[in-house]
Order: C-alpha cells, then sequence, then structure tokens
C-alpha cells in the first residue's frame, strides 16, 4: 500500500501528483496487462530475441 503524507500547506494536486508517480513506478498496471493473457515461453523468448536485435541495431547505427 502507498502512503503519500500531505505537508503542511501543500496543494492536494501536488500530492496527488506524487501519489500517481509512486504509483506509476510501481508497475502495477503493467504487471496486471502482462498477466492479463498468457504467452507461450517460446513467444516470450521469441520477442525478446526481436527486442536485442533492434538495440543492437540502435545501438551499431549510433557507433558509426
Amino acid at each position: 500500500m502507498l502512503i503519500t503524507k500531505v505537508k503542511d500547506g501543500e496543494n492536494i494536486d501536488r500530492a496527488l501528483k506524487r501519489y500517481r508517480r509512486k504509483y506509476k513506478n510501481t508497475k502495477v498496471l503493467q504487471e496486471l496487462r502482462k498477466r492479463k493473457e498468457f504467452k507461450k515461453p517460446s513467444i516470450k523468448k521469441r520477442e525478446q530475441l526481436i527486442k536485442a536485435q533492434y538495440k543492437e541495431l540502435l545501438y551499431l547505427e549510433e557507433n558509426k
């Protein structure tokens, strides 16, 4: 459970913004979306390989 203490004289909108930032950093929504449907291990591995190839391509283009 996230706890955000509101400081004296602090605007409630500012405190909400801090709370939302904390919530986003916990990656709860990403985990929920990931668990929404089952992915076969072979598909996960394929996606991981494609992502690695893309990153390598960007790295090689950057260092030309």
